[in-house]
């Protein structure tokens, strides 16, 4: 019995631990990603090859997380809310990761654009959806940390003007035809703003996941059924 008391306390230190680490990742993951964002303004060389080099980190903390996730399981047969935690955990460590992925998108982008013109209205069109969604990351964390289902149920609403902004970025690219260069650049940009967007859609996905750890009900926030609405909105 001793022994079995033991091995839950153990158990359960391991899981805070691992929790932990979660949040270390989204630390990372969130400032990368406003790295990333800065990179598009500033055409930095070192800092393209920062980020880059800095999602090593970010991928080397994923795996990590994955192997003890998969180690805590082996240890013993988790009860049900620990079985949502640990759903949670290994979700929100994939979403993590992808946004990492996502900061060094963006890089490669910029770096594969530099000696293009860009268009200033489009810089600060895609660092406004920067400021939005790292907030976003943020307060899908802190909701998971805080186990707090409100803050976790506003994610979609925080998410609404990213997707305002990157529809309204059609219009943006479509009045720089005039230039070739600079039009070739705007193109490029279109993926960058979509990259964000995606940004906020992982920050809704680990709102859906606290959710879910608190509840013990799926549910989606959104309707992905719903076809996207086009840029003339």
């Amino acid at each position: 019995m001793a022994r079995s008391v033991k091995a839950r306390r153990h158990f359960h230190e391991e899981l805070e631990a691992l929790e932990l680490e979660v949040l270390s990742l989204g630390e990372l993951a969130e400032q990368a990603l406003g790295r990333a964002v800065e990179v598009l303004i500033s055409r930095d060389d070192a800092e393209v090859e920062a980020v880059i080099a800095g999602d090593d980190a970010i991928d080397d903390r994923y795996l990590d997380i994955e192997r003890r996730w998969l180690e805590l399981l082996a240890l013993q047969t988790p009860v049900a809310g620990d079985l949502r935690l640990l759903s949670a955990i290994i979700h929100i460590n994939l979403h993590l990761e992808r946004i990492g992925d996502i900061a060094v998108n963006i890089v490669k982008i910029a770096r594969a654009t530099k000696q293009l013109p860009p268009n200033q209205g489009i810089l600060t069109h895609l660092r406004e959806m920067g400021d939005v969604v790292r907030p976003m990351i943020r307060a899908a964390l802190d909701a998971f940390v805080k186990r707090d289902l409100t803050l976790a149920q506003r994610l979609p609403e925080m998410d609404d003007p990213v997707d305002r902004l990157n529809r309204s970025i059609y219009r943006e690219v479509a009045a720089c035809a005039d230039d070739q260069d600079i039009l070739e650049w705007a193109i490029r940009m279109m993926i960058v703003s979509r990259q964000l967007e995606r940004v906020g859609d992982h920050a809704v996905d680990i709102g859906e996941q606290v959710a879910f750890l608190l509840t013990g009900e799926f549910q989606e926030f959104t309707d992905a059924s719903h076809p996207e609405v086009g840029p003339g909105r």
